[in-house]
């Protein structure tokens, strides 16, 4: 009969040799999940690319038939970004865009300097995994880009508006 101190070093050897397997299984699932998580960020922002460059098109169209500062400012879905010009609401842009703006503009009241785009994500409770850096960092160039924020030379990002100048755009009044 074998003895209850043997069964016991026995059970825990299984034991540890069970941990380490699942270990195992976690740090593969875990370098999975985030080529998962590129390849959807690539796609997120493939289709946004797309949507504003119809969005391009469409405004090219509509300057043809009529100025744009006749049209109304409608509130969107999806991920246009407008250049900003006084009196445009926030609301124009997808909550996403909203968002990281909001965390500039809190960040700004509180007499605080600029964000890294890391710094952003970790604000917004997205983690950060190099995926979901790189997304918020492409909204923060977008809206940069448009007058919505202000990018220093370092790549941080601070709130601020400003008009910017947008090649082949009717002028907004």
């Amino acid at each position: 009969m074998a003895s209850v101190l043997g069964v016991l070093e026995e059970r825990e050897t299984v034991a540890r040799v069970r941990v380490e397997v699942l270990r195992e299984e976690v740090a593969r699932l875990a370098g999975v999940l985030e080529v998962a998580e590129i390849e959807l960020d690539r796609r997120v922002i493939a289709r946004e690319e797309l949507v504003e460059a119809l969005a391009a098109s469409a405004v090219e169209t509509t300057a043809v038939t009529g100025t744009l500062a006749e049209q109304k400012t409608v509130p969107v879905r999806g991920s246009i970004v407008p250049p900003w010009r006084e009196g445009l609401p926030v609301t124009v842009l997808a909550p996403d865009y909203q968002r990281v703006l909001g965390v500039l503009d809190e960040r700004q009241s509180a007499g605080q300097g600029p964000l890294k785009a890391k710094e952003i994500t970790a604000e917004l409770g997205l983690g950060t995994t190099s995926a979901k850096v790189e997304g918020v960092r492409s909204k923060a160039r977008r809206l940069a880009e448009r007058g919505w924020l202000v990018q220093e030379t370092s790549g941080m990002f601070s709130a601020g508006r400003r008009p910017v100048a947008v090649p082949d755009a009717a002028p907004s009044v």
